[in-house]
């Protein structure tokens, strides 16, 4: 039987700074789909060890210390010292995943224009000064050659775009948390084909690194997720890393069994969206007032017409917004839903078989409709090897098409 062994790191350097810290977690790590997760505890009493480093800062320091929380060898999550306070003897904290790090971070990097219009100088501009369609002065008369078309910038992909801002932000001194990026890309190029929806990353509009991140990966209907694993088996460096990948990230795990009476030995109560059910959504994008673009997604369900309105400022591309719409509709729909299962360690589905953002049938027999055997994704866990229990956060898997 292992038990739990938390680590503090300084972020800046990289140096470990105390090998077995006296943290006692509320309760096990949080480890979210396209979330930092977190984790929360307390230091009770206070220890000489944390006291002041050559430094010159303690050893758990907002902003300035990372916490890694290991479990038989394995590192069963990572973040940073978000915030530090007392409550009596106890110094309490609450840490984030390092993908909480953009959040609030200012762009001040070079300007990204992605598929923007380029216009080609036209040699015979204002030579037809009486619109007749041929060159003015011409003997013979000649007709005006057609313009040039329009060329169309390179369209970034948005993983590329995230791997710019996580290299931006990694790039100022103090600020490099050695966090690798998947190196693929999406599929997904920002801006139209034919320049009339560009997108652009510009400093002057003062963005927001965490927003930015946010928005390019809804455009590609993608995913992410960050993990922390020991360097080797010399146990003398930690790697981090950003796995990206599409709305399906993760993979349909028809080898496992999740069954009530089986391995779940608990879920939340079933049931359908009440006030948060919607059939119409509007999605508002690019473009203020009435000139704002606008589409609609509806569905005729035989239910009351219940609509939701939701912005995506950084595009008017009607498919595009159209797109978001779908998947905002599909979010608020009445399908029946479990929330969360409790699941124990079983030859079924061995704890740590599974990753967040799998894909998992969970089998389960509800009063008043019966058996059911729904597609869930994972997209939060909390996984106690000591209890040999876990807490699986699900959304239906069709909810992301």
């Amino acid at each position: 039987m292992g038990r739990w062994r938390y680590i503090a790191q300084r972020t800046t350097t990289q140096d470990f700074l105390d090998w077995d810290v006296p943290f006692v977690a509320d309760s096990v790590p949080r480890r979210e789909l396209n979330g930092p997760g977190a984790m929360t505890g307390t230091i009770n009493p206070e220890y000489m060890r944390l006291m002041a480093r050559p430094d010159g800062l303690p050893v758990i320091t907002e902003w300035a210390t990372t916490l890694y929380a290991e479990y038989a060898g394995l590192i069963r999550w990572g973040g940073l010292v978000t915030k530090v306070s007392y409550q009596g003897q106890a110094m309490r904290l609450e840490c984030a995943g390092f993908s909480a790090y953009p959040a609030g971070q200012p762009y001040f990097g070079s300007t990204i224009q992605s598929g923007i219009k380029i216009p080609q100088k036209y040699a015979y501009e204002g030579r037809d000064k009486n619109h007749d369609g041929y060159i003015d002065g011409s003997k013979p008369k000649r007709k005006m050659p057609p313009r040039p078309k329009d060329k169309v910038s390179r369209r970034w992909d948005s993983y590329e775009v995230v791997r710019h801002i996580w290299n931006h932000l990694q790039g100022y001194k103090d600020g490099n948390l050695g966090l690798v990026v998947d190196k693929h890309q999406s599929g997904h190029l920002l801006g139209a084909s034919n320049g009339e929806d560009p997108w652009t990353l510009q400093w002057w509009d003062t963005p927001d690194c965490g927003a930015v991140i946010t928005d390019v990966m809804n455009l590609a209907k993608a995913d992410y997720r960050e993990r922390h694993v020991w360097d080797g088996s010399s146990r003398e460096k930690i790697l981090h890393y950003l796995d990206l990948g599409t709305r399906r990230l993760g993979r349909a795990r028809t080898e496992l069994r999740f069954a009530l009476g089986e391995n779940i030995i608990e879920l939340a109560t079933p049931g359908g969206q009440g006030d948060f059910f919607a059939n119409q959504v509007y999605v508002l994008g690019k473009g203020t007032g009435s000139k704002a673009a606008r589409a609609r997604v509806a569905v005729s369900d035989k239910r009351l017409r219940r609509a939701r309105v939701i912005t995506r400022k950084s595009t008017s591309n009607i498919k595009t917004l159209t797109s978001y719409g779908k998947t905002e509709r599909a979010k608020h729909s009445a399908q029946l839903t479990i929330p969360s299962i409790a699941v124990r360690h079983h030859p079924n589905a061995p704890l740590g078989s599974w990753l967040v953002g799998d894909r998992i049938l969970v089998q389960v027999d509800v009063p008043w409709v019966g058996e059911l055997a729904i597609w869930h994704r994972v997209t939060a866990e909390e996984v106690d090897p000591e209890a040999g229990v876990a807490v699986l956060n699900l959304t239906r898997a069709d909810y992301y098409g």
